[in-house]
């Protein structure tokens, strides 16, 4: 009796995996490919950021450093930064 119970039930089971739509299918892959582009969208985002911020820290380092040179050299920013 458990042996009928268990092959109807996984005969509903398969039934109902095959009843999928190529609707739902479709509605599926067009999900996944919206998510992959606003994925692809945000990384674009974080790397213009990225190169954003390094630029700024790299002119900062610049000017911190033309700031000590100046300082050690007794001269001006200017100066120190055109060396």
């Amino acid at each position: 009796m458990r042996k009928i119970v268990l092959a109807a039930a996984v005969a509903g089971a398969a039934l109902s995996l095959a009843a999928c739509s190529e609707q739902t299918q479709d509605a599926t892959s067009e999900a996944a490919d919206s998510a992959m582009a606003d994925a692809e969208s945000i990384a674009d985002d974080a790397a213009a950021t990225a190169t954003d911020l390094a630029a700024d820290a790299t002119d900062a380092a610049n000017e911190a450093a033309a700031d000590v040179e100046a300082a050690v050299q007794g001269e001006t920013s200017s100066e120190a930064a055109a060396d």
